[in-house]
């Protein structure tokens, strides 16, 4: 048995970003002092925009008349298909009521969120399918009010493409921001009049901090860093699948890890040849972001067993995790940990992350450890009712009262005994000894 490592990672995501929170608190401050003008004022600072920070419909349409049929349909083909997954996770759970007791009924109700907010970066790269990850799952959900943010692109605006992303994904309102000012916008409500209850989607370090200070007065999807990708490989895999595919998420930036957990060092050796080769054909802006990935962040482990290689696996917890592997249904029944899995050669996060249903906002650092990723879930409260007839009172008030008593809660025992005293007035009750202090 062993686990060994055939290149380590210099740096760590964590370590990276430990210096995003004073800033953030700084900008959120600000903005909560002195609201819309604070937000005008970031928003010409840091990206160049003193044009209208709410995005009119004639503007829209203007904005998309030269798009492209072709685009068009492609964005309309990918929306589709996340919108009938988080359709089909929506039926997947319902609202219920049950009989714990004669006379006693309780019940679920499964109620959307009033106002989502949905942030869709454009950075390095205009994150076209992160528009409808985030709103059409909304909508999937119920939630009746979507505003959707993305930072201006080039001086223009939102970039046209993610702007008919967000039209056909159904959002109600579109804020021309980027970065913390466009996250305290939504949660404050500014330039809508409608507070988020709710904030998703995915961005920089600065981002991911300004929702993570403001969880509390407003919920979030997951606390996310950077991109990452695992690949579990055996003999069979293709190792230039394998390379591709590692390549292909080190692309989202500088400090996105790219992880190869096998148990066969041929391959291992023949991914590690074959990365640097990927890296150098790529374009300029990619070949940067890849090349730093790769380098300080990516891993390779070679372990004997694949059992290792499953506790290797969940420890990372990444947030994307891929298997090139023989018996894929042993891997689907053992592997606890990750974001999203992709079983085989013939899928690959890519398609995840574009266009094949399920979600790619989805949770970094481990968090996959305790969190999935977006969902109709998260746009839903589960909430509960009970209903009781007063003859039911007899058995659960009595209960009641003698655990509020042995808890020393005199107040709330006498709340069940009154109803004993106004129902059953005739009857006597063991109900505990009154609390003395």
């Amino acid at each position: 048995m062993s686990i060994e490592y055939l290149k380590r990672a210099a740096k760590s995501p964590q370590r990276e970003t430990a210096n995003a929170r004073a800033v953030v608190e700084q900008m959120l401050a600000e903005i909560a002092r002195n609201g819309e003008q604070a937000v005008r004022d970031y928003a010409a600072k840091l990206d160049g925009w003193t044009g209208p920070i709410v995005t009119a419909v004639d503007e829209v349409e203007r904005r998309l008349r030269d798009i492209p049929a072709a685009v068009k349909c492609d964005i309309e083909f990918a929306t589709e298909r996340v919108r009938r997954f988080a359709q089909a996770q929506r039926e997947s759970i319902r609202e219920f009521s049950v009989e714990i007791q004669p006379g006693l009924m309780a019940g679920q109700r499964l109620i959307p969120v009033n106002v989502a907010g949905c942030y869709v970066p454009t950075g390095r790269y205009a994150h076209i399918a992160s528009a409808y990850m985030a709103i059409a799952t909304a909508k999937a959900a119920g939630v009746p009010f979507v505003v959707a943010c993305s930072t201006p692109y080039r001086g223009e605006g939102i970039h046209p493409h993610v702007l008919y992303a967000m039209k056909v994904a159904g959002a109600d309102a579109i804020l021309t921001l980027g970065g913390v000012q466009a996250i305290a916008a939504m949660a404050y409500g500014l330039f809508t009049g409608k507070a988020a209850d709710i904030i998703v989607g995915p961005g920089n370090k600065f981002v991911a901090e300004a929702k993570r200070v403001l969880f509390g007065q407003v919920g979030i999807d997951v606390l996310a860093g950077p991109s990452e990708i695992a690949v579990i490989a055996d003999e069979t895999a293709d190792a230039a699948i394998v390379a591709t595919d590692l390549v292909g998420q080190a692309e989202h930036g500088h400090e996105s890890p790219a992880w190869l957990m096998t148990t066969s060092r041929a391959l291992a050796t023949r991914v590690m040849q074959r990365v640097p080769e990927l890296i150098d054909k790529l374009p300029p802006t990619a070949r940067d972001a890849a090349g730093a990935a790769w380098r300080d962040y990516g891993e390779v482990v070679v372990t004997d067993t694949r059992e290792e290689i499953v506790e290797v696996s969940d420890r990372y917890a990444p947030e994307h995790l891929e298997v090139h592997a023989q018996d894929l249904d042993w891997w689907l029944e053992r592997l606890t940990c990750y974001g999203s899995l992709f079983l085989g050669e013939e899928t690959t996060v890519a398609f995840g992350d574009k266009a094949s249903g399920p979600n790619h906002i989805l949770p970094t650092k481990r968090a996959a450890r305790y969190s999935g990723g977006l969902s109709v879930h998260k746009f839903l409260k589960t909430v509960t009712w009970q209903r009781m007839t007063r003859d039911a009172n007899r058995d659960i008030a009595q209960v009641t009262a003698r655990i509020s008593r042995l808890e020393g809660m005199e107040a709330h025992a006498r709340t069940a005994d009154d109803r004993l005293a106004k129902y059953f007035p005739d009857e006597r009750f063991e109900r505990g000894a009154p609390v003395q202090s």
